[in-house]
């Protein structure tokens, strides 16, 4: 009998943890829930000119282009000294 109180016992105090547990999630869901809703959605960012390799004809972001003589633009070191050789 003492053996049948004492996992009574036990199973009141697992089952108050984990309802305790629960309620701490759900109110954390909450808050998490409650902060996204009042942050303003991130604006998306400009975009950038593309601009073609004079070399292999590859369109790249200008802010990733390589400038060469004149006016050309270049997508690698290695084109724009092609292009100086030749």
């Amino acid at each position: 009998m003492k053996y049948l109180l004492v996992l009574a016992v036990l199973w009141v105090a697992i089952w108050l943890w984990r309802k305790n547990r629960r309620e701490e999630m759900r109110e954390a869901q909450r808050e998490q829930a409650a902060a996204r809703a009042q942050r303003p959605p991130a604006a998306p960012a400009a975009p950038q000119a593309m601009l073609r390799c004079a070399h292999c004809g590859l369109h790249l972001p200008a802010s990733d282009a390589i400038g060469g003589p004149g006016d050309a633009v270049y997508c690698s070191a290695a084109h724009r000294q092609a292009a100086e050789r030749g």
